[in-house]
């Protein structure tokens, strides 16, 4: 790599190391078909992208946050986990529904199975007969 480039970039990346890794990854990028923000003047996509560092074309936080999503192979999503009072008070609004509406259909609800239950109901379970066809 070109040694002028490189000390061009170490006043916008301070860890060489980082800078490698940032430039090495908009390389790929600019091998793989990303547009170039300057002038190629027959360079290598190496130098094309110490250059854009250099020129400040492309923030090297931007470079950063793109090269740690490449790298992620499960992104977990925040969401918020329902509240368990939120859930109470839903639950008892739709059994107090059900009681007021006596002409509409009854509603299915699913009550939850303790374990002691599901034992239970599995030790019930008949095994089912054997036949010539299996």
């Amino acid at each position: 790599m070109a040694r002028v480039t490189v000390e061009d970039c170490i006043d916008k990346v301070d860890n060489r190391f980082e800078l490698v890794l940032l430039a090495s990854h908009r390389a790929r990028l600019i091998s793989q078909g990303a547009a170039i923000t300057i002038d190629r003047d027959n360079d290598k996509n190496p130098v094309v992208a110490l250059r854009e560092i250099a020129d400040e074309t492309l923030s090297p936080d931007d470079l950063k946050e793109d090269l740690i999503h490449s790298l992620q192979k499960h992104v977990e999503v925040d969401e918020p986990e329902p509240d368990p009072a939120s859930l109470v008070a839903d639950t008892a609004s739709t059994t107090a529904a059900v009681d007021e509406d006596e002409d509409q259909p009854e509603t299915i609800t699913f009550d939850r199975m303790s374990e002691e239950e599901l034992l239970a109901g599995i030790e019930g379970l008949v095994p089912p007969e054997k036949s010539d066809d299996y």
